[in-house]
This record gives C-alpha cells, sequence and structure tokens, in this order.
C-alpha cells in the first residue's frame, strides 16, 4: 500500500486556528486521547555512515532513499517497547520496515546479533524478526553509528470518515547531538531546534484530503521539505559541508554508565 507524507510548517500563532479548523473532519488518536494536554513525546535516534550518505540524499534531493532510526515514545519505564525502523522513500510514497523490542534488551541485539534471543514475530510485526536483520546488516554493512536524538511533542488525529488520514502536529522540536544509544529517554545536552513554528504532516494512501485543501489554502501553509532529522542536524552546526566533521570518530554506541 502506497504512503504519502506532505508536510508545512506553521507559525506557532495558528495552531490554535488549524485546530478548530480540522475538528470537524478529524478525531484525536488514541494515544493523544488519553495524554493530558493531548500530545505525547516522540524520540527518535538517527543513524548515518561515516560520511553522513543519508543526510546528503536528503539534501541532495535523491528520490529513492533511506533512514535508520530506533524510536521510542514518552518517558522510560520499565519494560519500555522501542521500535527499530528503516523508513525509505520512493519518489514520494514512504515505505517502513519497522519491528519493536524491549528497550532494555537493545544491548544484547547490538552486542551478540542473536536477534531470535530477543524477538519475536506477532500478529502486529509479523515479520519483526526479518526487519531487525535488515536493520542490523545495514548498521554493520555501512558501520552506521547514532548521529542525532530529535525529540518533540506529537498531537495526532485520525480521518472521521477516513482514518487512513492521519493529521499531526509536531511540536516543540528539539535535539541532542551524538547521542548514546541507552540515553533515548535523556534529555541533556538537548537543544531547541525551531523556534516559533511546527511541522504539520498530512498523512494518506491515496488521495489527499479534499477538506484539507482549503485550510491550507486559508492559512497560506506551503508544502516543503521538513526533515526533522535534517533540520536538528543543522542546528547543531558540527557538519561542515565542504568537509566532513572528524567528530563522527566520537560517537558512542553506548554511555559510559550503560551496564550488560
Amino acid at each position: 500500500m502506497l504512503r504519502y507524507e506532505y508536510k508545512y510548517f506553521v507559525h506557532n500563532s495558528k495552531m490554535d486556528t488549524l485546530r478548530s479548523m480540522i475538528t470537524p473532519f478529524v478525531k484525536l488518536d488514541k494515544h493523544s486521547a488519553v495524554m493530558k494536554d493531548h500530545h505525547y513525546t516522540v524520540r527518535s535516534i538517527y543513524f548515518d555512515t561515516p560520511t553522513y550518505d543519508y543526510y546528503f540524499e536528503k539534501i541532495e534531493g535523491i528520490k529513492h532513499r533511506k533512514k535508520f532510526r530506533i524510536r521510542g515514545y514518552n518517558t522510560w519505564e520499565q519494560n519500555s517497547t522501542v521500535f527499530f525502523e528503516i523508513k525509505r522513500k520512493y519518489e514520494i510514497p514512504i515505505f517502513k520496515n519497522r519491528a519493536s523490542a524491549p528497550f532494555d534488551e537493545i544491548c544484547t541485539l547490538f552486542q551478540n546479533h542473536n536477534v531470535e534471543s530477543c524477538i519475536s514475530n506477532s500478529e502486529k510485526f509479523p515479520e519483526a524478526v526479518d526487519n531487525i536483520k535488515r536493520f542490523l546488516f545495514h548498521y554493520y554493512n555501512s558501520s552506521l553509528r547514532p548521529v542525532v536524538l530529535v525529540i518533540y511533542e506529537r498531537e495526532a488525529y485520525l480521518g472521521l470518515y477516513d482514518q487512513s488520514i492521519r493529521i499531526t502536529f509536531d511540536k516543540n522540536l528539539r535535539s541532542v547531538a551524538f547521542p548514546a544509544i541507552d540515553e533515548l529517554y535523556s534529555e541533556n545536552r538537548v537543544r531547541n531546534t525551531l523556534w516559533n513554528q511546527f511541522i504539520l504532516e498530512v498523512k494518506f494512501n491515496d488521495y489527499f484530503p479534499s477538506w484539507m485543501k482549503p485550510i491550507i489554502g486559508i492559512l497560506g501553509l506551503k508544502r516543503e521539505s521538513a526533515s526533522k532529522y535534517c533540520i536538528s542536524i543543522d542546528s547543531h552546526n558540527f557538519l561542515n559541508k565542504k568537509k566532513l566533521p572528524s567528530t563522527f570518530a566520537h560517537t558512542r554506541i553506548f554511555s559510559n554508565n550503560f551496564t550488560i
């Protein structure tokens, strides 16, 4: 199934107006609905090669590209679940290879490569084992390392009449450069990444929702490239686009206080 994502930068002053305009057509998704402020926190550690191939693929507008990340939500709790994701883009459609894993098992996965001892397929993730093996193959084959932790609050809605339509407000974008994998839930050294704006995402399978078109026009929004990964990298100013940095050599896989 083809999946599309259209993104827009929106000034914070338009948030209430936008929210009221989409209300007749959407409802909060189950994750936002149970939260006090109707949003939850998304945490993603992005991986890249020593030459930052995935960053430059995006910057240069390469049509077929991919991203590797580990994603968690809200704050750490015992038995927290994280997700290994390979996000692929072919022209415009988006595809994902995704698998869940216990946060406490991440070290084991990277240390002994024994995926089956930590992960099993499920009804929700029928290809979980294969997907993590894909992730680890690229991790070792391409010498991937964690480059940036991207954090934001997500206010998410589903279409009332077509729940394949998903509208999200991604707010308070912030990031940490060169995190260790076990620092997914930490915000030490965090830096604000996007001032006075949030990112609106419209996700759909086949057709852009017709009711959204006049809303976009009335608010004067323009579809743009809005890669949170690239925005976060740029905000830290460690990547000289004319000369690749040596800072990659100092990335850590796990923090010094992480125990096996």
